[in-house]
């Protein structure tokens, strides 16, 4: 009896787990009961991640720790559309990246900003634009310059023309410069999913341009 008393007082003095040992899922259901010591845990768990995130994407300390308070603001009253397939740091890592983009989009005051000397440019990134074309970066002066202009046009008008899911994927690799990882993990699709988009997405906007005339196709090739 007394071993039994003695193993039953034993097993009742261990301590509770620490809140750092504890599965996010199970944090997450007691979030979304009310309790919000819960979801504080949540915060202290990634706010490092995910500021060192939003940092990278923005490059400015204050707009990244903003981002980051209104994410997990947003992910706070969003927990109930929170389905539990993927890792919570998955599912709120979407929506750090999503606020980041929005607002450098906004930096930008208007789509038509976006297609400036640089972005044009880094658009065409993979596409063979710059083995298509060259002459057009060899050509300086006026007319030089409004070759440039009818080429950046032309490529607005083919990324513009590609399925949502091709443009978007496209934009997030050459424009905001995101890694196949991060794309992936934005768009909640698998890392080949978003290889195999740019490889369509850039082929045809290189047949787009060649079909337009916007560039030449080079001698010798297929």
């Amino acid at each position: 009896m007394r071993g039994a008393a003695q193993q039953g007082k034993g097993a009742a003095a261990q301590p509770p787990a620490s809140p750092e040992a504890t599965p996010d899922l199970e944090i997450v259901e007691r979030a979304r009961g009310g309790d919000h010591d819960a979801f504080r845990v949540l915060v202290e768990r990634y706010q490092g991640r995910a500021y060192r995130l939003a940092l990278r994407v923005l490059r400015d300390e204050e707009r990244a720790r903003d981002i980051v308070q209104d994410a997990f603001l947003k992910a706070y009253r969003s927990l109930d559309r929170f389905e539990g397939r993927s890792g919570f740091y998955t599912w709120f890592y979407r929506v750090v990246m999503n606020l980041c983009l929005d607002a450098k989009r906004r930096d930008k005051s208007g789509r038509h900003v976006e297609w400036d000397e640089q972005t044009a440019p880094d658009a065409a990134v993979g596409t063979g634009i710059d083995a298509v074309a060259p002459s057009h970066r060899e050509m300086t002066g006026p007319a030089g310059e409004v070759e440039r202009l009818e080429l950046r046009e032309a490529m607005r008008e083919a990324i513009d023309a590609l399925p949502d899911d091709a443009r978007r994927t496209l934009l997030l690799r050459e424009v905001d410069g995101l890694s196949y990882a991060e794309i992936a993990k934005s768009l909640g699709v698998p890392k080949g999913t978003v290889m195999s988009r740019l490889h369509h997405a850039r082929r045809r906007v290189r047949e787009t341009l060649l079909a337009s005339g916007a560039v030449e196709r080079v001698e010798g090739e297929a």
